[in-house]
């Protein structure tokens, strides 16, 4: 049996498990009922929202990243024998400048991860691209006032860094081992006739169509900001013609061909597990604003005052819950309002843009259940500690 077949006593569990869930579950309970709609509720406004416009894009520029970057330049700026100060910087301003959702910004980490990249800088950006985005920062600081704003900022780049260096630290011989077996990079790149700079333009192409398609409004909070989202279709549509300009003019049909076949394989990988997560999410915790099975007001209970308890609770909470990008601003203003703590508050804006129930499948399905487990655990911890430290002194 080959590492990629499925563990037949793994299959019997899960066909108990959900035999157990089909057998034992009341679903005609109104609790219940009311979950299971919450959680397709949640998958329709998921896929509406950001599967065609997010989702896509990201899986075509990781088959892009995996087909025609070469793997030397990744090893150079983001291997793990890098310096560590050009290697994480990129990672963390690459992710940041992203700036998307913990869903997203997954194939785009397969991508780099698999071309070569170090599991530390890797895992920098992971967590930079959902947590460091300039106008949830923003956000932050007119709607939660400087301290937590500040604090926020602090917190999300050095977590960046540091959770990478841990993550490299931990898991340093295992990822040696990974990168000198060339076996695992499937994708060699396929150079053609093209420069340097004719790559640049048709991989920045794609990352601007995605960045400026999903480009929000701040609501009136940034004037600058603002002025970009009602051109944001204009900038997309130059984007698009010059990637149009540059597949035609630069790239041969059997090189598209393994670009398409790369994008297809990413999308075969991350889908079901994502949907799975988004509808286990959307069945325990309901979308954004909503309730299913798990009342808010436990949650609202369990946050308020500064306790480790309550640090915890709000980090592993913002953990589970999946956040589309800027929604945890409202939220946590929500939970506010309703008595939160403001340690705990920023311990969720820590956690909880930065992880979601169903991106740690999609990462336990690329890095196995120890690392993802260990990252997680990572993220946890260190939100619950800055909520405590800045619950203490706020």
């Amino acid at each position: 049996m080959t590492k990629k077949e499925l563990n037949p006593n793994v299959a019997l569990i899960a066909l108990a498990g959900a035999f157990a869930a089909a057998y034992l579950v009341p679903w005609d309970a109104p609790r219940v009922s009311h979950a299971v709609q919450e959680a397709f509720l949640m998958l329709g406004s998921y896929a509406r929202e950001h599967v065609l416009l997010c989702l896509v894009p990201a899986m075509f520029i990781a088959g892009a990243i995996g087909v025609f970057l070469n793997q030397q330049s990744v090893m150079r700026y983001l291997g793990p024998r890098a310096p560590k100060a050009l290697a994480y910087g990129v990672a963390s301003v690459s992710g940041a400048i992203l700036a998307v959702c913990s869903c997203t910004v997954l194939p785009l980490f397969k991508g780099i991860y698999k071309k070569g990249a170090g599991l530390g800088p890797a895992i920098s950006f992971l967590y930079s691209g959902p947590a460091i985005s300039v106008i949830a920062i923003t956000m932050s600081f007119q709607v939660f006032g400087w301290k937590i704003g500040l604090a926020r900022t602090i917190g999300a780049i050095s977590f960046a860094v540091i959770i990478g260096l841990l993550m490299q630290i931990i898991f340093r011989k295992e990822d040696e081992a990974r990168l000198a077996d060339e076996r695992l990079f499937t994708h060699p790149a396929s150079e053609g006739s093209r420069r340097l700079w004719q790559t640049a333009v048709y991989l920045g192409s794609m990352i601007g169509i995605l960045v400026f398609v999903n480009w929000a409004s701040s609501k009136g909070n940034s004037a600058a900001w603002d002025s970009v989202y009602r051109a944001k279709y204009f900038i997309t549509g130059a984007f698009a013609l010059a990637l149009a300009y540059a597949i035609v003019r630069w790239f041969k049909r059997d090189e598209l061909a393994e670009w398409g076949a790369a994008t297809r394989d990413f999308a075969i990988q991350i889908l079901p597990l994502l949907f799975g997560g988004v509808l286990v999410s959307g069945f325990l915790l309901g979308r954004p604003g909503q309730e299913a099975l798990i009342p808010n007001a436990w949650i609202v209970a369990l946050v308020g005052g500064n306790s480790l308890a309550a640090n915890l609770v709000a980090a592993v909470s913002g953990a589970l819950m999946y956040f589309a990008t800027l929604t945890e601003v409202p939220i946590v203003q929500g939970l506010l309002g309703s008595g939160m703590g403001e340690g705990p508050a920023l311990a969720l804006l820590l956690a909880g843009p930065s992880l979601s129930l169903p991106s740690m499948l999609v990462i336990a399905g690329e890095l196995g259940a120890k690392k993802t487990a260990c990252y997680v655990a990572l993220v946890v911890a260190m939100s619950t500690l800055a909520g405590m430290l800045f619950g203490s002194i706020a």
